[in-house]
């Protein structure tokens, strides 16, 4: 079928989503891998959730911001992967100017809310190890919450210039988007206008959001592993080494595939954008559906609290 749309234009009524360029004919089978990475997401976000809350035990920074970055998930996953499916399965390609806009804007915005979370839970594990009997009194609740809404905030901030800038630059070349959802990158392309604003502040956003976020992490990484290894016994070197294990793979289930996606979109020109636009979307399914499992595996506290969940239901 051929989306060709030529028609000038200042700015469409709507945008055509073609999924995943030159793999139309295999949208059924690959919509399976994603819906299920959605509902394992959804579930397993929403059990992680259920249990920090009923449990009075885990009401602590930690999991306070646990609790933030499975909100940050559900939100995440769901800002695409209903559109998505809809091409899928309906073949529903077509979405409002408006509501595409508002798609890149929520896309943008928790993928930054969910790197500084990410921050936060490593200031956490840097109080709880190198300051142990000072973490009580340095992250109190207020001092959790204004962390977390400064993480919000910041979120919110810096992408909200991004749909007003899309929306200014006209669209005379075509209105069709070879992607499954409104990235913002791959809208303002479709431009027939410069559009060095628009890349100049995205770079902008890159910097203040994933680059300072990588560099903090990492600086709070590195004070945490001279602390570990100054401890008196391999034993205890292990036993606070894993305390950070949960966080770290959440980590890297987030920054790796978005610095490959990032990498192969602006240098990887001789990529199939096939394979760069599932990458992009591997970025944002498999970190949401991860994350539960990965700290509900590695943490004892929710780990024990879900087998009382299960055994109490099967007695």
């Amino acid at each position: 079928m051929s989306y060709s749309n030529t028609t000038d234009f200042t700015n469409p009524s709507t945008f055509i989503l073609v999924g995943i360029p030159g793999l139309e004919a295999a949208h059924v089978w690959i919509s399976i891998p994603f819906c299920t990475m959605y509902v394992i997401a959804i579930l397993g976000n929403f059990i992680i959730l259920f249990i920090v809350k009923m449990e009075l035990s885990l009401h602590v920074p930690m999991y306070y911001f646990l609790s933030m970055l499975a909100v940050t998930d559900l939100a995440l996953s769901t800002s695409t992967l209903p559109k998505m499916l809809s091409i899928f399965w309906f073949n529903s390609r077509e979405i409002d100017f408006s509501a595409c806009l508002t798609q890149m804007y929520f896309v943008h915005c928790f993928t930054l809310m969910e790197s500084g979370i990410f921050v936060a839970m490593a200031l956490d594990r840097y109080v709880a190890i190198c300051h142990p009997l000072r973490h009580s009194t340095i992250l109190t609740n207020p001092v959790v919450a204004k962390f977390g809404l400064a993480v919000v905030l910041r979120g919110i901030m810096l992408v909200l210039p991004f749909p007003f800038l899309t929306r200014r630059w006209p669209y005379c070349r075509t209105n069709i988007i070879p992607h499954t959802h409104c990235e913002n990158i791959y809208v303002v392309t479709l431009a027939c206008a410069d559009i060095r604003v628009s890349s100049y502040y995205g770079l902008f956003v890159l910097f203040c959001g994933m680059v300072l976020d990588v560099f903090f992490i990492a600086v709070s990484y590195t004070h945490i592993l001279r602390a570990i290894f100054r401890l008196p016994t391999k034993d205890a070197r292990l036993k606070t080494f894993g305390t950070c294990v949960s966080h770290l793979c959440a980590i890297l289930a987030f920054y790796i595939p978005g610095l490959f996606s990032s990498l192969t979109y602006r240098f990887g020109h001789n990529v199939a954008l096939h394979f760069r636009v599932l990458l992009a979307n591997v970025y944002l399914l498999v970190p949401p559906m991860l994350n539960p499992i990965i700290y509900g595996v590695r943490t004892k506290q929710i780990r024990d609290r879900l087998l009382r969940l299960f055994t109490h239901k099967g007695t």
